[in-house]
């Protein structure tokens, strides 16, 4: 593997200095760290990171991440696509620290998703989080595994309660015998979704990875350089998609590199060295903020649909310096192909849409040209300059769309809407399903198929209709179950269960009260 110069950097960026306590303890308001967290509170949380040193951290994840009425994950911890990330590289270890209960369960989903991989793990307790000694476990933990014969880079991460307490990753060192390290904050409590947690981890290795390549020669990509200028991909896609896209940017002599998130370190430099970046996925902001230090040009939306494949080759085109002729040549062969496939394949049905992996804008524009009655889409993630174009798209259509939508306004539109579909996270297809409602995950039903181009005409109205068409088969079961009873009559039963509704309501009470007293600093203790 050929080292080579990477001359695309317009200026070297400057080291940032380091600076915060190693062995903070208590912090200056005389807050426990410990007793802020995930149990804590969010505001609670947030205040205990900026006292004990973590303004920088706080301001960019705020900046980056911004909120909206709904800021606190309803799916899970966030810090899972992160670790999903460093898992999926090779040559990558990864170490975590925080609460064993998080630890336990983000490690437990990430193989259940297929990860087979250990996962460094530094626990503590209360005293050696009020002490410092955490940070100093965490400095042995790395020197332990910074094995270059095995590791390209080790990544870090602190999940919520070493955030809030403090603990200053950006004081280890940058690399140990040649491994890169990589230090990251995740916390719960400062990013909002865990298709955004991709973004963190994705943007501190596009810094470091470019500052090398400011520095000197790096490593080839493992396929090799491509002999046309290349777009890179970031955002998660179906694997058959960058191939998709790469055979529209054929004929306008480009390529597609390496995606982002990656899935080699050495990939990195390839992403870095490209004509232009497709934002196939809006939200990654801080690896958007990488690729225009280093001068790249970043182009939103992305080949859905007609209209969306038509204004995205486009615009790739114009800003790869690509001849308006090919340019037109190429669009006019794409509208021939993806319209014989909208003509082909048709969806009739209403339908909301909900999702938190940051596609389904797209998703929707691609239902609506199939001629699907679209009312309602929903997403978890931020409105950015780079999904602006969809939105207004879909607006137009007399789509309602929001962003940072919580599930309480999901399952608002399915009530309002009253469609005949409802694809969404797993609680609005619970939801949906007791209504005796057909109702599809978007994650792995809808996300999880080819939808660039050409491709995406044939790929959702078969699986779409196939379950709208299966709303009989839940007439009949809520017809069978009926009078089975609801909620604490459910079942059967010899004698009519009794109404405890008082008991509850009185409970219920009670707990209100103890939650507020732990969230307002009143209780103490875990």
């Amino acid at each position: 593997m050929d080292d080579q110069p990477l001359d695309f950097i317009r200026e070297a960026a400057g080291e940032t200095a380091l600076s915060g306590d190693a062995g903070a303890g208590f912090t200056a308001d005389g807050v426990q760290p410990a007793a802020a967290g995930c149990h804590g509170g969010v505001e609670l949380s947030r205040a205990a990171a900026r006292a004990a040193g973590n303004d920088e951290v706080m301001d960019r994840l705020e900046r980056d991440y911004p909120k909206g009425p709904h800021d606190q994950p309803q799916s899970m911890c966030p810090a899972f696509g992160s670790l999903r990330v460093g898992l999926r590289m090779r040559r990558v270890g990864t170490i975590l620290s925080g609460s064993a209960c998080c630890v336990y369960g983000l490690t437990f989903t990430s193989h259940f998703y297929g990860a087979k991989r250990s996962v460094g793990y530094v626990p503590f307790s209360s005293e050696t989080l009020v002490t410092g000694k955490l940070y100093e476990d965490i400095v042995e933990a790395v020197h332990l595994m910074a094995d270059p014969g095995r590791f390209d880079a080790l990544i870090v991460t602190n999940l919520c309660v070493p955030t809030a307490s403090g603990v200053p990753l950006k004081m280890l060192p940058k690399e140990i015998d040649g491994v890169r390290i990589i230090g990251i904050d995740v916390p719960g409590f400062g990013v909002p979704t865990h298709a955004e947690a991709k973004d963190v981890l994705s943007g501190a290795m596009l810094s470091y990875a470019r500052q090398e390549a400011e520095a000197g020669p790096v490593q080839r990509p493992r396929a090799g350089l491509k002999d046309k200028p290349t777009v890179t991909l970031v955002g998660e896609m179906f694997p058959a998609d960058p191939v998709v896209i790469g055979n529209m940017l054929d004929p306008m002599g480009l390529a597609v590199g390496p995606s982002i998130p990656v899935r080699e370190w050495r990939d990195l430099y390839g992403a870095l060295d490209c004509a232009a970046v497709a934002a196939i996925h809006p939200f990654y902001t801080a690896t958007f903020r990488e690729f225009t230090a280093a001068g790249r040009p970043i182009v939103g939306s992305a080949p859905i649909g007609l209209d969306g494949t038509d204004a995205w080759l486009s615009a790739i085109g114009h800003r790869c310096g690509v001849p308006q002729a090919r340019i037109d040549q190429t669009r006019n062969a794409m509208r021939g192909a993806i319209s014989a496939g909208l003509a082909a394949n048709r969806i009739k049905g209403r339908i909301t849409l909900s999702g938190y992996e940051g596609s389904e804008l797209l998703v929707g524009r691609l239902l609506v040209e199939l001629g699907a009655d679209l009312r309602y889409v929903g997403t978890a993630c931020p409105k950015t300059p780079y999904n602006t174009e969809d939105a207004e798209w879909l607006a137009a259509k007399g789509v309602i769309v929001r962003f940072r939508a919580s599930l309480e306004q999901d399952l608002a539109a399915f009530a309002e809407f009253k469609p005949d579909l409802a694809i969404g996270t797993t609680p609005v297809v619970q939801k949906a399903k007791e209504a005796g409602t057909p109702a599809l995950y978007f994650t792995n039903l809808i996300s999880a198929r080819p939808l660039m181009g050409p491709a995406g005409p044939g790929s959702l109205p078969s699986v779409i209709n196939t379950a709208i068409a299966n709303k009989p088969r839940f007439d009949a079961m809520n017809a069978f179950f009926e009078g089975v009873g609801t909620g604490d009559a459910a079942g059967i039963w010899e004698d009519v269960p009794q109404d405890r509704s008082a008991f509850r309501r009185k409970y219920a009470a009670k707990t209100n009260q103890s939650r507020n007293a732990v969230e307002n600093g009143d209780s103490v203790g875990c």
